[in-house]
């Protein structure tokens, strides 16, 4: 990647986080550039501007006990080295040794959330991403239950120029994804993107279905890697906490794309995502265009969060 990339990355991440940096870290730097001293009122003050910044009471908890340790065992004794001590802490929280998607091909990607989350329009993004890396992509238009779900991602198909494989509303999402697969290995795509019902109502029923697709994976296409993407709109802050708890006990997720960062004050919830479930955020959304949607870079988090 070039060096102009990068900036043009860092800016729109930056840009991406300014709702959430005017509140988070608003909060964060009220409480220790207001205290008079570096006391236990002021981490519990502290303590309470994480929990109204989204950051559920766990990953507080955490973050607190830390830096009440680092201050003693470090001597931090002023404000400055407090707010670079928090940085510090959420860096590490939110580092994953691997957070990219998998370069494998061929690849199969199962896309998972609620309705409403931007699940289609991450898998365009992702689509846009991958034809740019020179690779061949596929969609499987396996959500069967919503005929608004098979034209949106048909419409998104022909925006960024990738063929769709579809059945009739109501039809066997299964049947959907064996028929996407042979597609995909009669034609050499690199890969394939399944589009999964957006449904948490009956968590049996979606478990099932879930396993069902993945047995056809595994039985037709064993030779693919595969990715179980699932897909959380940040602004609905702790309940996208909730989301991933569900899908995570429906799904062996493999990554976590994060969307509308950008529209949010909400964005502390990475931190959360990334100390309570031992799965790598690898997309976040900052912005409406086909290029917003960014490979997660902990450590351009933290400093686009913080500086």
């Amino acid at each position: 990647m070039a060096l102009g990339e990068k900036k043009s990355f860092f800016a729109k991440l930056k840009d991406g986080l300014t709702k959430t940096k005017d509140d988070m870290i608003g909060k964060i730097e009220d409480v220790i550039f207001q205290r008079p001293a570096i006391d236990e009122d002021m981490m519990e003050e502290l303590e309470e501007a994480l929990i109204l910044s989204d950051i559920g009471m766990e990953t507080t908890e955490k973050i607190i006990d830390r830096l009440r340790e680092d201050i003693k065992k470090e001597k931090i004794g002023t404000p400055e080295l407090v707010r670079e001590q928090i940085k510090k802490i959420v860096s590490d929280i939110i580092y994953r040794e691997e957070s990219r998607l998998s370069e494998e091909v061929p690849l199969v990607i199962l896309m998972i959330g609620v309705n409403g989350s931007g699940k289609t329009t991450s898998m365009a993004k992702i689509a846009h991403m991958l034809k740019e890396q020179g690779k061949t992509v596929m969609f499987a238009a396996a959500d069967t239950f919503r005929a608004a779900a098979i034209e949106q991602l048909e419409i998104w198909g022909q925006r960024v120029d990738v063929p769709v494989i579809k059945h009739k509303e109501g039809a066997d999402p299964s049947a959907v994804i064996y028929d996407a697969v042979h597609a995909a290995k009669a034609r050499n795509t690199d890969v394939l993107i399944c589009d999964t019902a957006g449904r948490l109502q009956n968590k049996k029923n979606l478990m099932n279905e879930l396993e069902k697709m993945n047995k056809i994976i595994e039985q037709q296409f064993p030779e693919a890697a595969k990715e179980t993407l699932l897909v959380l709109d940040a602004a609905t802050g702790k309940n996208a906490v909730s989301q991933a708890k569900e899908f995570g006990e429906a799904a062996k997720l493999t990554g976590i794309v994060l969307t509308k960062l950008d529209g949010t004050a909400k964005g502390g919830i990475v931190i959360t995502l990334a100390d309570e479930f031992d799965v790598p955020v690898k997309f976040v959304g900052v912005g409406e265009g086909m290029d917003d949607l960014q490979v997660f870079d902990p450590q351009a988090f933290a400093d686009a969060l913080f500086d």
